[in-house]
């Protein structure tokens, strides 16, 4: 009996493994426990131990438990310690995502209606730069804020001169320049475009027949705007504030850049100062603790108000007539106002960082030339040492063949994951296990990218992984992780999309499962494919948030931008920035070319 039980039992095991939907799901439910939700308890855990540098401070050998940070931190009075290092940088963190928040979806909220609801012309062309500042990094529109409106007025330019001054003489007082205005300024124009696909998108697809009903019955345009369409993109509105409040509040790069005053700590820019302090590490793991909760309570308020409304966002009965809005007077004054705003901040930034690296005297663009691209002399750098131009810079090019290395790594290895995670969540749709491998595989996505990294840093922190410390391989293990939701969303929606027929029949014929996939499966959804390796792919060659903290001096392109930056060397900063861009706009033009997908496809005339 007890035989008969044991071999019926490992009957079921092997026809349990002998799916590999299953084995799949087993493995991955493995790496991202071990990746994603240990590392979290390892964060937790080093906000409330000593660290070697504290011990003067603390009093208790290192690894002793202590709940010192935290009140240091939150509650130290002295000297005002708690308001100035960490309550006075939240504060001007939440103020400057709610401000970004109103200017991305003012703006972008506003373009989607004209390209979806109105008449206004040159909608393809519009629609097709105005993703620009999304596509480049948010740090690029600081740069190019600041190439602009520097001027020899402000201290911290270091009698710099930006184009504005250049062209017109005139300068911008210093509020404009470094600080809270600028910061939200810059980080609403890069969100904007997020808001315009998302609520484009909703309006492009929603019933028309509603409005052309409300407009028989003689209700005014403002109306229909109020008791109609707003309701109906109200999830989208809801979404697209709460996504870029919690982006935005945990924005390193934009106030890094633009904080050279010293006059706006963020809360980012705090944690960092906190981890590059011997004496305070502890509590840099407590703020990246706090932004992480922060960003998980925001997204599951998005969860709940989103899932209360989910009956506006599909509407039968579709009419395939828009009943366009007619602009009259008003059609060549908006499409002047939209195309001029559009232009400046996705097509002036690549002629300013451009021009930026040719000037030997900054603002003055009388000194055009190769000079700071071609060099062999030895330029002042306080980081490196000594610096050639661009082009004969060692340092520089092993940096951006490391970022090269690490962006193909991470997005063999995101995409990679992503297409099995999909096939099992799509082959295993209803299993409890699927669900918790399909939702560990999301999580990053909830985590801000320097929190994500400083999760990582307490890691590596550990005796165990301190040969982690400082290398390629940390890198590539935090992109692989971080960027998975991209890929993992993208592999379950196209695995969705496929019957179980198509597999069944190869299955009949005897194809082994890893023909499958390469043979039936990846051809008839290649495009979808494509695009899970090539997001990771752009999205790890321009970060800086995630590796900040993790990565050496050098050791990647966006780091050694970021030195020359803070150093001074602007026109070497502003040419790497050039080349990033530029990098990245090429791939993603070869992922429209390649999976002939486009992120405004669907929403532009």
């Amino acid at each position: 009996m007890a035989r008969k039980k044991s071999t019926r039992v490992l009957n079921n095991v092997r026809s349990y493994i002998s799916k590999p939907a299953n084995v799949i799901t087993i493995l991955f439910f493995i790496i991202l426990l071990t990746t994603v939700c240990l590392p979290l308890l390892t964060l937790v855990r080093d906000s409330v131990v000593v660290h070697s540098g504290e011990i003067r401070d603390i009093g208790k050998p290192v690894g002793s438990f202590t709940m010192y940070h935290w009140a240091t931190l939150l509650f130290e009075k002295l000297y005002n310690y708690s308001i100035i290092t960490f309550w006075r940088p939240l504060l001007n963190s939440v103020m400057m995502a709610i401000v970004s928040c109103i200017v991305a979806v003012g703006f972008g909220g506003t373009v989607a209606w004209f390209i979806t609801r109105s008449d206004i012309p040159g909608k393809k062309f519009l629609s097709t730069i105005f993703v620009f500042p999304y596509i480049m990094p948010s740090w690029s529109i600081a740069m190019f804020w600041e190439n602009f409106f520097k001027n020899s007025n402000i201290v911290a330019c270091y009698n710099q001169v930006g184009m504005l001054e250049s062209f017109t003489g005139l300068c911008v007082p210093e509020w404009m320049l470094y600080g809270f205005f600028p910061c939200a300024m810059c980080l609403g124009i890069h969100y904007a475009p997020f808001a315009y696909l998302l609520i484009g998108g909703i309006l492009r697809n929603m019933d028309a027949n509603l409005e052309e009903a409300a407009t028989v019955l003689k209700a005014s345009r403002f109306k229909i705007i109020r008791k109609i369409t707003l309701p109906i993109v109200m999830p989208a509105l809801i979404s697209t504030v709460l996504l870029v409040f919690s982006s935005s509040i945990s924005s390193y790069t934009v106030p890094s850049f633009l904080n050279k005053n010293g006059s706006f700590p963020t809360i980012s820019t705090t944690m960092r100062s906190l981890f590059n302090t011997a004496s305070m590490q502890g509590q840099g793991f407590v703020v990246a603790i706090i932004l992480l909760v922060f960003s998980v309570v925001i997204l599951k308020l998005n969860d709940k108000f989103t899932g209360k409304r989910k009956s506006f966002t599909t509407v039968s009965g579709k009419s395939g007539q828009v009943s366009l809005v007619k602009l009259g007077k008003g059609r060549i004054p908006f499409t002047a106002v939209i195309m001029i705003i559009s232009v400046f901040f996705a097509i002036v930034p690549l002629v300013s960082f451009a021009l930026e690296s040719l000037l030997e005297v900054p603002g003055d663009y009388s000194t055009i030339s190769l000079y700071y691209w071609t060099t062999s002399n030895t330029l002042e750098d306080r980081v490196f040492g000594s610096s050639q131009g661009i082009l004969r810079n060692p340092t520089i090019w092993a940096a951006l063949g490391r970022s090269l290395l690490l962006s193909v790594i991470v997005a063999l290895i995101s995409g990679t994951f992503g297409i099995l995670i999909g096939y099992a969540a799509a082959r295993k749709r209803g299993s409890r296990l699927a669900r918790w491998v399909s939702n560990m595989a999301f999580f990053p996505y909830l985590i801000p990218a320097m929190s994500f990294g400083a999760v990582y840093l307490s890691v590596a922190y550990t005796n165990t992984f301190s040969f982690l410390r400082g290398s390629l391989l940390l890198l590539i293990i935090v992109g692989g992780i971080k960027f998975l939701p991209f890929a993992s969303k993208s592999g379950a929606n196209s695995m969705m999309q496929l019957s179980g027929e198509i597999e069944e029949a190869a299955l009949i014929m005897g194809v082994p499962w890893w023909k499958r996939m390469l043979k039936v499966l990846f051809p008839i959804q290649k495009a979808s494919f494509i695009s899970g390796y090539l997001l990771p792919f752009i999205s790890c060659m321009r970060e800086l948030s995630l590796f900040v903290l993790l990565a050496t001096p050098g050791s990647i392109i966006t780091v050694v931008l970021q030195d020359f930056e803070v150093n001074g060397l602007t026109q070497i900063s502003n040419g790497i920035n050039f080349l990033i861009i530029m990098i990245v706009l090429l791939v993603q033009l070869i992922t429209n070319k390649l999976t002939g997908a486009s992120i405004d496809k669907g929403i532009g005339g």
